[in-house]
């Protein structure tokens, strides 16, 4: 097998020329790279629609074929960027070597013991500063570039060597708020249970003739007593109570969100909760008394209100100027039958709710009054 042979360089590279040529090539290699990103940039940004010119972006299917075509690229590119990285660094840190050393020269004649001193010659005169050359003017600073696209996220490379720190970039134009999501349908109420007949009165039986007042006769013994009526219906035997005592993480919207209370539920036949048990259904009409507590485990700058009959209830709104943890209100409101009531949190900006743990982190009360 043959040796391999490698062209004669003239002229010869030294020590110092060849680091100049490793350090270029480099230097070559890194704009190389930077080219290959800007191309993948572009690619992702052809297949997302957002290249001037393109009308549409490409499907679901094709742009995650091109994400793993990019992502393989890149962790290519960030293996490449550690050789370059500890290539460049062996080169800055080889050894300088001392040339050789040169041919000691022949040794000089002797000369006199002591030459004969020469005179001193006369100091001349010192030369007239020269005018001092005009300041050339300032180069006019060139208009600034506009910023490009923000390209999409890329998958997290290994962790490489630690640059120079870069300029601080213009900071982004903060993106508009996603809209608000719909309300879930509200289930189905369950239907009432027929009320058993009420039982017949007696016939009363005819007025007799009035007779003329006779003497008042002896009093006769007491008689027995008649039977007793009826109960009349009973206004509190519709009545609820259910709480959240779990701590509950409450993600609370732009136009409001219903608390679940899942715990405690104590619900007159009448009274029916929805699987989320955030709507409570009230098949009897009347005057009711509703009241409710809410207690988060920090103070913030939220409101609660009721939600009866999918419209926001004035009265049993509370919405504080200034941050509060606890929150708490009593309405007395007149319900048709099959009235829908929820209890609400809502707020100007989103944010999250933690209900306390262990106790009425949020709780309702339903009793009607007749």
């Amino acid at each position: 097998m043959s040796m391999p042979t490698f062209p004669q360089i003239d002229p010869p590279l030294t020590r110092e020329n060849s680091l100049n040529e490793i350090i270029s090539s480099i230097a070559a290699e890194e704009l190389s790279l930077s080219h290959i990103l800007n191309a993948e940039g572009e690619k992702l940004q052809y297949v997302l629609g957002t290249l001037p010119g393109i009308a549409e972006a490409a499907a679901l299917d094709e742009v995650m074929q091109v994400n793993q075509s990019v992502q393989e690229t890149l962790s290519n590119v960030m293996e490449q960027q550690m050789m370059l990285t500890s290539k460049l660094t062996s080169a800055m840190s080889a050894p300088i070597l001392p040339g050789p050393t040169g041919a000691t020269g022949a040794t000089g004649a002797t000369g006199p013991a002591e030459g004969a001193a020469g005179a001193v010659g006369a100091t001349g005169p010192t030369g007239a500063d020269g005018v001092a050359g005009a300041t050339g003017p300032t180069g006019t600073t060139g208009a600034t570039g506009a910023t490009g696209a923000q390209g999409p996220t890329g998958p997290t490379g290994a962790d490489g060597v630690t640059g120079a720190a870069g300029a601080v970039g213009p900071t982004g134009a903060t993106g508009a708020t996603g809209a608000t999501g719909p309300t879930g349908a509200v289930g189905a109420t369950g239907a009432t249970g027929a009320t058993g007949p009420t039982g017949p009165d007696g016939a009363a039986g005819p007025a007799g003739i009035v007779g003329a007042v006779g003497a008042t006769g002896a009093t006769g013994p007491t008689g027995a007593s008649g039977p007793t009526g009826a109960t009349g219906p009973n206004p509190t035997a519709t009545a609820g109570f259910a709480a959240n005592t779990q701590g509950s993480s409450v993600l609370v919207a732009l136009g409001g969100t219903a608390i679940a209370l899942p715990n405690a539920q104590v619900l007159s036949p009448d009274i029916t909760v929805n699987a989320g048990n955030t709507v409570f259904t009230v098949a009897t009409a009347g005057t009711y008394q509703i009241s409710y507590h809410v207690n988060t485990t920090a103070s913030l700058l939220m409101g609660t209100r009721l939600v009866i009959n999918g419209t926001n209830s004035t009265p049993s709104t509370i919405n504080p100027a200034i941050s509060t943890a606890n929150f708490e209100n009593q309405i007395k409101v007149t319900l048709p039958a099959n009235s829908t009531i929820s209890l609400q949190l809502f707020t100007s900006i989103v944010g999250t709710a933690i209900l306390i743990n262990g106790g009425a982190g949020a709780s309702l009360s339903i009793v009607r009054l007749s």
